[in-house]
C-alpha cells in the first residue's frame, strides 16, 4: 500500500506541473499513470479517478494564473459553460464503449493532439484578442472541445488551449491561464457522471490532488518565466504524448489481439 500511495503521490505531482504549466496534460497524463504505474486496472475507474484529480487540480492551479492577469473571464466562462454541455452528453457515451477500445481511441487523439501542437509550434501566429462573433465562435468551439472531454473522460487542456486561441485570438499564456477554468468544468462534469455509477477510487485521486498542489506552484512560476520559450515546451511535450499514445495503442491492441486468439 505504501508503494502504490508513493506512486500516486509522484503521478499527482507531474499531473499539477503539467496543468500549471502549459494548461494540458492532466488527464493525458493521469490515466495512463493509474492503469499503468499506480495499478488501477479497470480503464473506466482510471478514468473517474484521474477527472476527480484533474478537476480539483485545475481549479487549483488556476489561483496563481489569475493572480498573475492571466485568464480571460468573459471568455473563459462562455467557453466552459457551453463545454459543460458537451461534457456531459461525451461522457454519458463514453461509459457505454468497452474500456479498452475506449482507451484506444483515447490513445489516437492523444496522437492527433501531439500533431496540433507541431503544427502550432511552427505556425506561431500572434494575438488578435478579440475576434469578431467572439462569444458564439466560444461557444460552438467549446461545446466541441467539452464533448470529446467528456467522451474520453479527460480535462481536455491539450483540446482547449488551442481551442480558445483559435476561437477569441488570445495570447498562449492567457489561454493557458483561461483554460484552467474549462478544464476544471469539463473534468468536473465527467467525474460528476463516473462517481454516480461508482467509477472512482477515492483514495487515489485525494493523493493526487494532494500532490498535485506543490507541482502546480511550480509549473506556474515556470510558465511565467517561459511564455516567450514555449514553442520549446510544447515540442518536449509534444514528444512525451506520442510516446505514451503509442504504448497505449500497442498494450490496448495487444489485448484485443489476445482476446481474439483465445
Amino acid at each position: 500500500m505504501l508503494a502504490a500511495d508513493l506512486l500516486a503521490l509522484a503521478c499527482g505531482s507531474l499531473v499539477g506541473f503539467s496543468l500549471a504549466l502549459i494548461g494540458g496534460g492532466g488527464s493525458i497524463l493521469a490515466t495512463p499513470m493509474l492503469l499503468y504505474v499506480v495499478g488501477l486496472h479497470d480503464p473506466h475507474l482510471a478514468i473517474g479517478t484521474s477527472a476527480v484529480a484533474v478537476a480539483a487540480n485545475a481549479f487549483v492551479n488556476l489561483v496563481p494564473h489569475a493572480r498573475a492577469g492571466h485568464v480571460r473571464w468573459p471568455a473563459a466562462l462562455v467557453f466552459a459553460a457551453c463545454g459543460v454541455l458537451g461534457a456531459l452528453s461525451g461522457s454519458t457515451l463514453g461509459k457505454r464503449m468497452d474500456g479498452h477500445h475506449l482507451l484506444a481511441l483515447f490513445a489516437v487523439l492523444m496522437l492527433a493532439v501531439a500533431a496540433l501542437m507541431l503544427r502550432g509550434r511552427r505556425n506561431g501566429a500572434e494575438s488578435s484578442y478579440p475576434k469578431p462573433r467572439l462569444f458564439p465562435r466560444l461557444g460552438a468551439t467549446g461545446f466541441g472541445a467539452g464533448a470529446l472531454a467528456g467522451f474520453f473522460g479527460i480535462g481536455g487542456g491539450f483540446l482547449i488551449v488551442p481551442g480558445l486561441i483559435f476561437a477569441s485570438g488570445m495570447e498562449i499564456i492567457a489561454a493557458i491561464g483561461s483554460s484552467l477554468v474549462a478544464v476544471g468544468a469539463f473534468a468536473s462534469t465527467t467525474a460528476i457522471n463516473y462517481a454516480a455509477s461508482g467509477l472512482v477510487e477515492w483514495r487515489v485521486a485525494a493523493l493526487f490532488v494532494a500532490a498535485g498542489i506543490a507541482g502546480g506552484r511550480l509549473g506556474a512560476r515556470l510558465a511565467r518565466r517561459l511564455a516567450r520559450t514555449r514553442g520549446a515546451l510544447n515540442l518536449v511535450f509534444a514528444f512525451a504524448v506520442i510516446a505514451v499514445a503509442v504504448y497505449m495503442l500497442v498494450r490496448n491492441l495487444g489485448l484485443d489481439a489476445g482476446a481474439g486468439a483465445s
